[in-house]
This record gives structure tokens, sequence and C-alpha cells, in this order.
């Protein structure tokens, strides 16, 4: 069937070629029409290049367009992917934990809120009302949990956040020594702040079994992989387990790297917390992630080029875990599933106000994307949880709609770290003075749009 699909900011190169890919093997789906979009033209060149060869390798009915032009990318779109970020570029976010370092922050943890990329989503959404007014966007670009919320309190375009965050229940699963594929779960909640509310496996509730694990093998478990050298994954942590013992649910996926910042506050704490070998999320194996990707991408477009070079060899030829073309799938040819979204609640989960985007799984097919209705979280983790969540993400989208400077600050003077009123003053200067590297959103001038009210 023909549909075109546009990926915007596709020079996230290994993700956009994973759509490829799940699109190459979604053979109901031939006929499709993917457009490339992003303003950096050699990874556009690339990830043209390699689209188009995957296709010739796994002999799917594709056709490729490249832009740099936001218009063209979006006019006629059935769906957009929107991966495009300006502050989460990984370089970028580089520069600025060292300027943040320097600044007295582990970690860049200063509660700036992300007005960039907030701002690109929302400019995205209003373009889509001009030039694909009926089309859906799959948002893979963080902060989703304000970005859902925000796009669709702003414009009338259906939008559905995704992450997969959610698949930490198949490492708690795995650990335990279960398939994965045989474990009834639910983990509802909202965007990196979900848990595992249902954990079900041959009729059989499995959390007696984690308890018993917590109890005489944990330890053991940690110690071996220290040991070893070996990254302790972060869903089984200490923290992971400590925020189950807090709150009788086991907190899912990305839940367990945030936390309370008490498991933030230095190298010393993070080893203790996570992993004594260097986590992804410190500065040294930040880094190191950062070299792999540098590698991966230097294969890539060594591949893009190289006609001895097949991508079907380097990539594979099975479906990755990404739920974005299953999901379109469904739209468009009723071929139903069920998956894990972020949609606006409408009464789906207990305690939230209707347009407020939660995390809860949905149905998929032709009549639309249908979230089911979960229990009420445990009070606890809606007081000590959801709600501060909720109520920070409000804040964060009125200093963005408003422009009021000072409700930026009230982040930055909340943040742990800040040492006195001063100290904020400083941080948010330095942080509004850092240049993206990726200025994509179609924004005023950061002073003009943001500004101390009046009488300040």
């Amino acid at each position: 069937m023909d549909n075109k699909v546009t990926i915007f900011g596709a020079g996230s190169v290994v993700f956009s070629l994973g759509l490829v890919k799940d699109l190459c093997l979604t053979k109901e789906l031939n006929g499709s029409h993917v457009c490339f979009m992003d303003i950096n033209g050699e990874v556009l060149d690339v990830i043209y290049a390699l689209g188009r060869r995957y296709a010739e390798d796994l002999g799917a009915d594709l056709t490729f367009e490249k832009t740099t032009e936001r218009e063209v990318a979006l006019r006629g779109a059935d769906f957009v992917i929107n991966t495009a970020t300006v502050t989460h570029n990984e370089y970028f976010m580089q520069r600025r934990r060292h300027m943040t370092a320097d600044l007295g922050y582990f970690y860049d943890q200063t509660g700036m809120p992300e007005y960039y990329n907030l701002q690109l989503m929302l400019d995205v959404a209003r373009d889509m009302e001009r030039f694909c007014p009926q089309a859906w966007v799959l948002l893979a670009g963080n902060p989703v949990f304000d970005g859902t919320t925000l796009m669709t309190r702003e414009t009338n375009i259906q939008v559905c956040g995704l992450c997969h965050g959610h698949y930490g229940y198949a490492g708690v699963a795995r650990v335990l020594g279960l398939d994965p594929e045989s474990v009834t779960w639910q983990a509802p909640g909202l965007n990196h702040n979900i848990w595992l509310t249902d954990f079900i496996y041959c009729n059989e509730d499995m959390y007696p079994k984690l308890d018993r694990w917590i109890a005489e093998e944990s330890e053991a478990y940690w110690e071996k992989l220290a040991a070893e050298e070996m990254a302790i994954p972060t869903q089984m942590s200490r923290a992971a387990v400590h925020q189950y013992k807090m709150y009788g649910l086991m907190p899912v996926g990305d839940t367990p790297r945030r936390g309370g910042w008490w498991y933030h506050t230095g190298l010393e704490a993070r080893a203790h917390w996570y992993d004594p070998n260097g986590s992804k999320d410190t500065p040294t194996g930040r880094d190191k992630v950062l070299e792999r990707k540098a590698e991966k991408y230097e294969q890539m477009r060594a591949a893009a080029y190289d006609e001895k070079v097949r991508p079907v060899e380097l990539f594979g030829d099975e479906m990755t875990p990404e739920q974005h073309i299953p999901i379109m799938n469904g739209l468009v040819n009723n071929v139903e599933g069920q998956f894990q979204v972020n949609v606006p609640n409408n009464g789906v989960l207990p305690g939230i106000p209707d347009d407020v985007a939660v995390e809860v799984p949905a149905i998929v097919n032709k009549k639309g994307i249908q979230p089911l209705r979960v229990p009420p979280l445990p009070r606890k983790i809606m007081l000590e949880c959801i709600y501060p969540d909720w109520l920070d993400m409000e804040r964060t989208l009125e200093a963005v709609l408003t422009g009021d400077k000072s409700m930026m600050l009230y982040g930055v003077l909340e943040a742990k770290e800040t040492k006195s009123y001063q100290h904020g003053l400083e941080v948010l200067d330095a942080l509004f003075n850092i240049e993206p590297n990726a200025p994509m959103a179609h924004v005023e001038p950061i002073d003009e749009h943001f500004a101390w009210p009046k009488n300040w």
C-alpha cells in the first residue's frame, strides 16, 4: 500500500536504518515511499544510500528520497517518525556535561527544562497541520512525556510517543531464568516512570520468585559481574532493587536510571547503586558510548559506498524490537497488535488528567490506537513519583509556552546541587548561552522568546 513515511531527523543513522529494515520486512507496507529529512547533509547521504541498498538486499518494493527542507519532508506524509533532537545530540550533551561539571553539577543534573527540543516538536506538529493534517506523528525523540502532552494539547495532530524502556521487563525475566516471550506483563505510568504491576509466567505470579532472587542471589550476581568487569544491567542493579523495596513494584526500563537524587551524588554513589565498572550514565561511560557510536557510524558510512559490503550482511534480516513499523502496519492494514504507547490519558490511568500523556498498553488496528484501562498505581508511587513528574512537566510546558524566564530559573534552583540563588542565575545564563550544534527549531532568539516577568 502506498504510504509516505517521513523520518524526521534521519541523521540518527542506526535508528533510521532499523526503521528501514523493519519496513523492508513488513510486506504489507511494500509500495511505501520513505523520505529522509535532516539538516546534516553528510549523514543524510549515508542513510539514503544505505536505505536504498538495504531494500535491494531484501527485495523490498520501497522508494526513497532525501531532503533538508522540512516542508518537502512533511507535505503529503502519512506518518512522521520524529527522531529529531537539538539538545539530545550526544556530542552537544557531552559539551554541556563538561560545562555543567565546571559549574558544580554531576552528570548535568541542573534541572534545566529541554526547551529547544520541545519547541522543535511543537514546530513540527504545527507544520504538519499545514502540510499533512491527517498524518500520525510517532515521537521517538526525548522528552517523550512532555512532547506528547505538548503536541496533543496545542495541535490537532494525531500523536503517539514511543520508547523501548518497557522491555526492561525482559531483563528481569532473563535474570530469573524465564523466557521473556512467555511472560505476561504490564508496566503503566509516565514515560521513564513506569512500574511492573503484572509479572506472570505459566499463570503464576513471579514477584515471589523475584523476592527469592533478591534475598538469596542478588549480592552474588552483582559481585560476580563486578569481578569480571562486566556491566551490571541497570534493570537489575542495586538502585532498581532498592526502588522496588521502597515502592513495592519493580521500576522498569529507564525508571531505575532516575530514582532519587541520592543515587546520583557522584561517582562513588553511582558505583554503589549501579555499576562499579562505570555505567553509561557516568562521564567516562558515556564517552565510551560516544566512541562506539562514532565507530559504528564510520562502519556504516563505509558500507554505504562500498558495493562489496552489503547492508544485510552487517545488519541482518530480522525485525528490530522497535514498535514504529508494526504500529503503522496495524493502522494501515489492520494487522492488529498490542503495544506500549504514550498517548493522552482520557481516563486510562486513574488519578491523572485526561490531557496528560500516559504510558500504557494499547491495541492498535485500523480503528486507531486504543489504550487499555489499567488499575490504579499504589498511592505511594503516585505521591512520590508520578505526581512530582506530572507537576514538573506542567511547569516546563508553561515556561516554554509563555517564555517566562523565572520558571526556567525555578527548575535550576530546585536542583540539589545548586548552591545558592546567585549560583542558579549563573548556571541559567550559561545554559541559555551554550549554542546548540543543531538548532533545527524555528524559534525566536532566546532573548526575545524568554524574558523575566515585568517588575522582576
